[in-house]
């Protein structure tokens, strides 16, 4: 492992918290160090106080906070005298250690200060740099793992037993450390849970974690245990449509939609393919830090009902220990692996599955090299029990509320990179929503850089490239639940007699065919939707009320909307229902160049800005107008509503 230290970029940081802040983004740039939130980092200041006298503060981590992106915000200033005096009391409950430490902050509104905050404060270093490096854990969870720490570091660290993050563990510490480190200490492992390194200056303590880590890395590789992945025996050979079955049977076990997300890359492939994978998967977490999100389920089979009843089984054998424990705990396993499959991963939402992931990916590393040192070794179930019901992960679950109406759902929307479909994204966004958005534009793939999102590059006149996007959105959720068929074109305003048979069959091809290809691809996967499958088609105020100069656009938006209700008969036995909207003059599209514009008002005989407000209300009808109606009607105030067509228009009199 090398330093990433650079002063060119150091010297952009300034202020008193700038280096801390600097090094902290060091660090989180490494997943094998930090993932999702994953470590701490603190620094010790003399600040004058409002009456200009000296006081001693830690800055430390707050909760929410990833050391990839923290700002100097992202530090809570705590009073680091009383601080201190906490870890020579007796006991302290874990509840009211996070009362002591909020109420002895020094900033209004700063996040809630790290439950690893005392352990921070006691250690006598100015900055204070932990983290869970993958080597680290591969030694300290090998067979003889203490002995095989202080044989690679000796007198450079100190090394703590395992002890749940809390109070506990910084009472210890403080008795404990003291008596252990020496001139050479540098920094401290704590066994299966991570590595501490600290300095006088911020780069000191930076790149002794760096020296730490690397020496674990070099351990390992003299060992011949770093490089350990095998490729797959064989391929992967789930369907997208296996997968959505799947989801769907998770889903009901869970009582309620889940996200599912499938790796079959070589090496989550090569690991589920190991003829002792459920031994090695069942053991328990590479750090119980992690083990609310990491609960693998062997599966081993093909058939999905198998799934479902393996899966069923760890969920009931979880949720009677929760029942048992009095708490609220979300029991469902989070993730699976099985040969033909993979890896899948699920969650309540997109964020969720793409956390479990990468902590697994990082899992499978710790596992194999310690299994290459003669056997891997997790902690005691006991200790992963008591983190997982523990008071402060339940407190989480309690403040968290009620999730937004559509969590754990996807939507398709198509036409996704403007107007109206890019407006219908952030819609279901808004309400909790896995998004997939098609568009022939290729900047769909960049537009949202977020893990519920997933942008496709799709023509969808090809019926190939439609399998191609689906098969993709299927191994990133799971599923399709909502379906917006938003895509469209609108020919320049001709009349009959002059319209081309090219501008024609291109009007039909993508406003009609190209939605009857998306919807018979999507139908297995709405079928398969936990609370049903859901259809909204964008259609036209020209459906109820053409124009003249528009009749290829008109005739096409007419054919789709005879489509959607035929369908509302035809799927309603599959629990899909399909509805319409038709706006009218929503000007902020791609649709509405100045010659179309130009073109309409003049068939009108209007000017373009009479034209602009030719409706009963007067009203300007936006792309966020019709998609937030196109999100409702996914939601259940049209539970039991198929076959409508609301018009989104400002009140039109050739419509009412």
């Amino acid at each position: 492992m090398k330093s990433l230290w650079s002063d060119a970029e150091a010297a952009q940081f300034s202020g008193a918290l700038g280096p801390r802040v600097y090094t902290s983004r060091l660090l989180g740039r490494d997943k094998s160090l930090v993932l999702h939130g994953g470590g701490n980092t603190s620094v010790k200041l003399r600040e004058k106080n409002l009456f200009g006298e000296d006081e001693d503060i830690l800055y430390v981590k707050g909760s929410g906070w990833d050391l990839e992106t923290i700002e100097a915000a992202g530090f809570t200033p705590v009073t680091l005298g009383y601080v201190r005096r906490l870890a020579a009391l007796p006991s302290l409950p874990d509840p009211q250690m996070v009362n002591e430490l909020n109420t002895h902050m020094l900033r209004a509104g700063a996040p809630s200060p790290s439950v690893e905050t005392i352990l921070h404060a006691i250690l006598p270093h100015t900055y204070v740099d932990h983290t869970h490096a993958d080597a680290v854990l591969s030694v300290s969870n090998a067979p003889e793992g203490e002995k095989r720490v202080r044989e690679i570091y000796g007198d450079r660290v100190a090394v703590i037993p395992y002890i749940m993050a809390g109070f506990d563990l910084a009472a210890y510490c403080a008795r404990e450390f003291p008596r252990q480190a020496g001139k050479r200490t540098i920094g401290m492992v704590l066994l299966s849970h991570g590595v501490f390194s600290f300095g006088a200056d911020a780069r000191e303590s930076y790149e002794r974690m760096i020296e730490l880590v690397s020496m674990a890395e070099e351990y390992l590789q003299r060992k011949k245990a770093w490089h350990v992945a095998p490729p797959p025996a064989r391929t992967a050979s789930a369907k997208r449509a296996e997968i959505a079955a799947l989801r769907r049977s998770i889903s009901d076990q869970a009582g309620l939609p889940l996200v599912v997300r499938v790796n079959d890359s070589a090496k989550f492939l090569g690991f589920a393919q190991r003829p002792e994978v459920e031994k090695l998967s069942q053991q328990g977490p590479a750090t119980p830090d992690h083990v609310i999100r990491t609960k693998p389920v062997p599966m081993l089979g093909r058939d999905v009902p198998g799934y479902a009843k393996r899966y069923g089984e760890y969920f009931e054998r979880h949720a009677n220990a929760a029942k048992e424990k009095k708490t609220m705990l979300d029991a469902a396993p989070r993730m699976a692996l099985d040969p033909a499959l993979g890896f899948a991963a699920a969650g309540r939402t997109a964020k969720d599955t793409a956390i479990v992931e990468e902590l697994y990916e990082h899992t499978i590393d710790v596992i194999l090299r310690a299994e290459a040192l003669g056997g891997w070794r997790a902690l005691d179930q006991r200790h992963t029990f008591d983190i997982e019901y523990w008071d402060l992960e339940q407190a989480k679950l309690r403040k968290a509320g009620s999730p937004p109406l559509f969590t754990g759902e996807i939507v398709l929307v198509t036409g996704a990179a403007s107007g109206i479909g890019k407006a219908c994204v952030e819609s279901f966004l808004k309400r909790g929503a896995a998004v997939v958005g098609l568009d022939r534009n290729p900047a769909i793939t960049t537009l949202w850089k977020r893990a519920d999102v997933l942008g496709i590059t799709c023509d969808l006149t090809d019926a190939k490239a439609i399998d191609t996007a689906l098969d993709a959105a299927v191994r990133r959720f799971g599923g399709v639940d909502m379906l917006v068929l938003n895509a469209g074109i609108f020919p320049s305003s001709q009349a009959i007699q002059d319209i081309a048979a090219e501008s024609w069959r291109s009007a039909m091809s993508v406003n009609v065919e190209a939605n009857l290809l998306v919807m018979q691809a999507c139908h297995p996967l709405l079928k398969l939707a936990p609370r049903g499958g859901r259809i909204v088609v964008i259609g036209s105020k020209n459906v109820p009320a053409p124009g003249p100069g528009a009749a290829a656009y008109s005739a096409s938006k007419a054919a789709l909307n005879q489509l959607a209700r035929v369908a509302a008969l035809e799927w309603a036995k599959d629990g899909i229902r399909i509805n319409s909207l038709h706006p009218n003059q929503v000007f902020d599209t791609g649709l509405w160049t100045e010659e179309v514009l130009a073109s309409r008002a003049k068939a009108y005989n209007m000017t373009v800005e009479q034209y602009k407000k030719n409706n009963l209300l007067k009203a300007e009808v936006s792309s966020k107008d019709v998609a937030e109606l196109a999100a409702e009607m996914c939601g259940p105030l049209f539970a039991k509503t198929t076959a409508a067509q609301v018009p989104v228009d400002g009140g039109n009199e050739r419509v009412v």
